[in-house]
């Protein structure tokens, strides 16, 4: 896989899956997962602010594939919001992650048509159980764990249709960083909006505690995805795809290393798993 980009996109894109996990564990690590998730919205409209200053506006035909993507991001954060309420880190990133590509490839053979190598098809078993892998890692489902699941699941969903969206909206822009940057500033104030909705008057209370750390980790992710749609607009899109998730394997270890959950060994070698089915997939 590494193969079919230049070192340029190679880097790119593990730095950016590097960083990913790393804003992930930011957003767990807050308490308060909706003051934390503010946060890096905030961060995110605030660098998009001045990067449209510093980038062309980007042609009419990219324009509905932003406004697609910037609604289909806010709701997967919402949903990814849920997840990290209810959950581990090292069960609901992954869970999140690794559904995506799963969707993907049984959609391309149910909804258009198309067919699976040998070698996808394995792909696509490894990845199904990786990720029952995951779910099962403590043990029996218990009905209390359903939310956490179907959070994880539900922002999983959302992330295979925007992952689409982007990159065929990129492509309609000759600038990447320029689409980047004007999909970050239609969906960075919703977030706000709704904390402010919701928490009102206590707003700048609660965020006072984690102003820095939700801060910087809205610039992570900003770098994180910008990142990522310049690795799109100049190299296979599947492949970036797929080694995006390498944030997986991070992320397994950010959850064994920093927050001490359980099972960190299983969900290490679920997560490799998955990982390694989702580059067959590709």
């Amino acid at each position: 896989m590494p193969g079919t980009m230049s070192a340029p996109v190679l880097t790119a894109v593990l730095t950016a899956a590097v960083l990913h996990a790393v804003w992930n564990s930011i957003a767990h690590r807050i308490p308060d997962k909706l003051i934390g998730f503010t946060l890096i919205s905030v961060a995110c409209t605030g660098c998009a602010a001045v990067l449209v200053c510093l980038t062309p506006l980007p042609p009419a035909g990219a324009w509905p594939f932003l406004a697609a993507s910037a609604a289909l991001q806010v709701a997967s954060q919402l949903f990814l919001l849920r997840a990290y309420q209810l959950g581990d880190f090292g069960q609901m990133y992954p869970l999140a992650r690794g559904v995506a590509p799963l969707l993907v490839a049984i959609a391309s053979v149910t909804l258009l048509g198309g067919a699976l190598s040998p070698l996808q098809a394995a792909g696509v078993l490894l990845v199904s159980g990786g990720l029952a892998t995951l779910a099962l890692a403590s043990g029996r489902i218990r009905r209390a764990q359903l939310p956490a699941l179907g959070a994880a699941l539900g922002s999983g969903t959302i992330i295979a249709s925007y992952t689409l969206v982007d990159s065929l909206g990129v492509r309609h822009s000759p600038d990447a960083l320029a689409y980047t940057a004007w999909l970050f500033l239609l969906q960075g104030p919703l977030m706000p909006l709704i904390a402010l909705t919701k928490r009102r008057g206590k707003l700048l209370t609660q965020v006072r505690p984690v102003l820095g750390t939700g801060l910087l980790g809205g610039v992570l992710s900003m770098t994180a995805y910008g990142l990522v749609v310049w690795a799109q607009a100049h190299g296979e899109v599947a492949a970036v795809a797929a080694l995006r998730e390498t944030g997986i394997l991070v992320a397994a270890i950010i959850a064994t290393l920093l927050f001490r959950e359980p099972f960190g060994r299983l969900r290490l070698m679920a997560g490799a798993v998955v990982l390694t089915g989702i580059g067959l997939m590709r």
